[in-house]
C-alpha cells in the first residue's frame, strides 16, 4: 500500500515567510553549495512552499547571472510567494545578519589584531584560506573542463592574469566572445547542461506546484520593468549623491562594476577585489584581504560579503571621518560595500524572472558562459597561488619573490587543510576550526 499523498500547504503569510529568511540569514554557512541546500531542505521538502522542479527552474537561471546565485534564489522564491516585496524581503535579511556579524568581527581584528591570541588564531586560519581556495579551483574545474577545448580556454586565462596582469574582466568579456564564436565553430565542446539536471523528487503537493498557474505578477509587463529599472538607477544614484567622503564614492564605483563581473561565484571575483581594493585604491593589504577571505568563509551569508571586510578596512584605514570615529567609518565603509554589490542581484531577478517563468522548461547554459566558466578556473588558481605564495613566502618582494625562506608550519598546515578537503570530504567550517586551533596552540608553544 502507498502512503497517502499529504493535502497542499496553506500560502504562508508574508510575515512567516519574513521570519525564515531572517532565520536564515543567520544560519546560512557553507558557501552556495550550503545555502542552496539549506534552502531547498526547508522549503521544498518540509515546508513545500515551491516543488522540486520550480527550485531547479529558478536556480538554473541564478546560475546564468553574475552575483551570489544562493542569495538570488531566496530573491527569486520570495518574488514568487510574495511578489516584489517578498523579493526584496527575502534578498535582504538573506545578507543583512551577515553585514552586522563580519563588521563586528573585523572591527575585533582591526582593534585588537595585535593581540597575541588573536594573531595565533589567524596564523593558523591564512593557510587553510590557501587551501580552500585552491580546492575551489579543483572542484569548480572538475566540473567545468569536460574537454580540451575548455582545458586550453582555463589555461590562457591563468596565463593573461598571472604572467601578463590582464584585469579580471577583460578575461571575462574575451571568454565570453569566445564563446560565441565557439559556440557556432565547435557547438559539441560548449554545449553544457543546466548542471543540477532534472530531478523526479517528490515530496507531496507545494504552494508553487509544476502545475500551478501563473500568478498576475509573474507575468512580463513593460510598465513594471521600466519603473523597476528607474527606480533602481534612481536609488543608485541617489546613494552616491549621498557619498560626501571621496573613499566611499571611489567605493560606490568600484564595487557596482564587481558586481557585474562576479560569474563563476566569489572566488572568481576576488582577483578584482583585490586588483581594485590593494592594488589600485589601497584600502588594504595582501595579508589583510587573506585575513578577510577567512572571516567571510566562517561567518553565514554568501562568500561575496568578504566585499564589506574590504570596505570596513578600506574606511578605517583612511580614517575618512577622522581618527576618533574609526568604527562609524568602518562600519559605513563595509555599508557601501554591501549595498553597491548586491544592488544588481535584485534588478537581475526581479527584472528577468518574469520572462523566465515564461520558458519553463529545460533552461540550458550557453556557450558564452560555458567558455567563461572555464576561464574562470584558471582565475582561481592564480589566486590560490598568490595567497599561497603571501603565507608561504612572508617575506618575500616582487622583486625576489622566494627571499627570506619558506614557513614551513603554514606550509604543512595549508597542506594538511587541503587533504582534508581534497581526499577526506570535510566541511570547510570544521577545517578553520582546526586550523584556528593549530595557529593558536603553536603561538603559544614558540
Amino acid at each position: 500500500m502507498t502512503a497517502p499523498t499529504p493535502p497542499r500547504p496553506a500560502h504562508p503569510p508574508f510575515w512567516e515567510a519574513f521570519l525564515y529568511w531572517l532565520k536564515l540569514g543567520f544560519i546560512s554557512f557553507g558557501g552556495p553549495a550550503g545555502q542552496i541546500s539549506i534552502m531547498h531542505q526547508d522549503l521544498v521538502e518540509r515546508r513545500r512552499w515551491i516543488s522540486e522542479q520550480r527550485f531547479l527552474h529558478a536556480l538554473n537561471y541564478c546560475m546564468l547571472l553574475p552575483g551570489p546565485e544562493a542569495q538570488q534564489l531566496a530573491i527569486y522564491i520570495g518574488w514568487l510567494l510574495h511578489r516584489t516585496w517578498g523579493g526584496i524581503i527575502a534578498g535582504v535579511l538573506f545578507v543583512l545578519p551577515s553585514l552586522f556579524i563580519l563588521a563586528a568581527l573585523t572591527y575585533v581584528y582591526l582593534a585588537f589584531g595585535d593581540l597575541a591570541w588573536v594573531q595565533g588564531v589567524f596564523n593558523g586560519i591564512k593557510p587553510a584560506v590557501v587551501a580552500i581556495v585552491l580546492f575551489a579551483a579543483w572542484r569548480i574545474g572538475s566540473r567545468a573542463l569536460k574537454n580540451g577545448v575548455l582545458w586550453t580556454l582555463a589555461g590562457a586565462s591563468f596565463v593573461a592574469i598571472f604572467v601578463f596582469g590582464v584585469p579580471f574582466p577583460y578575461i571575462v568579456v574575451a571568454a565570453g566572445l569566445l564563446g560565441v564564436i565557439g559556440g557556432k565553430l565547435l557547438p559539441g565542446k560548449f554545449r553544457l547542461g543546466a548542471g543540477h539536471g532534472a530531478s523526479h523528487a517528490h515530496y507531496g503537493p507545494a504552494v508553487i506546484d509544476d502545475d500551478t498557474p501563473r500568478l498576475a505578477h509573474t507575468r512580463f509587463r513593460w510598465p513594471y520593468l521600466v519603473v523597476l529599472l528607474a527606480v533602481a538607477l534612481a536609488l543608485w544614484a541617489a546613494v552616491m549623491a549621498l557619498l560626501g567622503a571621496p573613499v566611499l564614492r571611489d567605493m560606490g564605483e568600484f564595487f557596482s562594476k564587481a558586481a557585474l563581473v562576479t560569474f563563476g561565484g566569489a572566488y572568481a571575483v576576488l582577483p578584482y577585489v583585490y586588483q581594485g581594493g590593494v592594488e589600485q585604491h589601497q584600502w588594504l593589504t595582501g595579508t589583510q584581504m587573506i585575513d578577510g577571505l577567512a572571516l567571510g568563509e566562517s561567518t553565514p551569508g554568501p562568500l561575496i560579503m568578504v566585499v564589506s571586510f574590504v570596505g570596513f578596512v578600506g574606511a578605517w584605514t583612511k580614517q575618512i571621518f577622522g581618527p576618533d570615529a574609526l568604527l562609524l567609518a568602518g562600519f559605513a565603509g563595509a555599508s557601501v560595500a554591501t549595498f553597491f554589490t548586491f544592488l544588481p542581484s535584485f534588478v537581475f531577478i526581479l527584472a528577468g524572472a518574469p520572462l523566465v517563468e515564461s520558458t519553463r522548461g529545460d533552461l540550458k547554459f550557453t556557450a558564452p558562459l560555458t567558455a567563461i566558466t572555464a576561464a574562470v578556473v584558471g582565475v582561481i588558481l592564480n589566486l590560490a597561488i598568490f595567497f599561497g605564495w603571501h603565507v608561504i613566502f612572508p617575506q618575500a618582494s616582487a622583486a625576489e619573490p622566494f627571499s627570506g625562506g619558506i614557513a614551513w608550519f603554514d606550509a604543512l598546515v595549508a597542506l594538511a587543510a587541503f587533504i582534508a578537503l581534497w581526499k577526506y570530504k570535510q566541511d570547510i567550517m570544521k577545517v578553520l576550526a582546526v586550523c584556528a586551533v593549530i595557529g593558536l596552540t603553536y603561538s603559544y608553544l614558540t
